[in-house]
């Protein structure tokens, strides 16, 4: 039996201010409880009013680490994702968002805290930091990362060029990259639209990879993204 150690929670001691602006934020109870009761009534809301669909669930890993990646089509893209996940793996799930959306003032902190849970990724400041930090809390705790590696949304409808930030966080580990091929959010909520029309949504979910023996530094995140990118393009949905 492996002997037991205490280990205090990596937001311990934080100021609230920091804490919800930082990657190594934790849920609580009060969160945990908030961020359920959301996710389920938004499954509900997805699979009434847009009908959604998920396939290939039997491609998730069984428990985490892992991450899923999805093509970025509109705002409702982080619920299709979190949907396609098991309940009991919901609250160990972070959607990783643009700081500069969704953190910048207190509302948009505490809406991200409490009912996505997710955690900010700083576009416009040390990102590389940033990704050490989740990279380093991915290797230590078992976390499911959401993440839109085209860093924004589409204008277009096609998918966009991959950022090397996913690479830099795989790159050189066995944490399976989970791609998932999202459609219908584009047609249901463009960019600029205030009200999500009623399109059925799909979501289809490709097998995991890995890349342990890729290198960690540039020319191993290029060859990571760009493959993933491939592999995202050649998912039928």
């Amino acid at each position: 039996m492996d002997e037991w150690r205490y280990k205090s929670a990596g937001d311990f001691g934080m100021p609230m201010q920091h804490r919800l602006k930082s990657v190594r934020r934790e849920s609580g109870l009060v969160s945990s409880l908030t961020s359920q009761a959301w996710w389920m009534s938004t499954t509900a809301y997805l699979r009434v009013y847009h009908r959604l669909s998920i396939r290939g669930q039997e491609h998730l890993p069984a428990k985490p680490p892992f991450i899923m990646i999805a093509n970025h089509t509109s705002h409702l893209d982080i619920l299709q994702l979190a949907a396609a996940l098991p309940m009991r793996l919901r609250d160990c799930a972070y959607p990783i968002a643009a700081g500069d959306t969704f953190f910048e003032t207190r509302v948009r902190r505490m809406f991200s805290w409490m009912m996505l849970g997710a955690l900010p990724m700083w576009r416009k400041k040390s990102v590389r930091h940033a990704i050490e930090d989740l990279r380093n809390r991915m290797l230590e705790e078992p976390v499911v990362y959401l993440l839109f590696p085209e860093g924004t949304r589409t204008r277009t409808g096609e998918i966009g060029h991959f950022k090397p930030g996913l690479g830099m966080l795989v790159a050189g580990t066995d944490i399976p990259v989970v791609p998932c091929r999202l459609s219908g959010g584009f047609e249901s909520m463009p960019p600029g639209a205030k009200i999500p029309r009623p399109r059925k949504l799909r979501v289809t979910i490709g097998e995991p990879r890995q890349y342990d023996s890729i290198v960690n530094e540039r020319q191993g995140w290029n060859s990571i993204v760009s493959e993933l990118e491939q592999v995202l393009k050649g998912i039928e949905t």
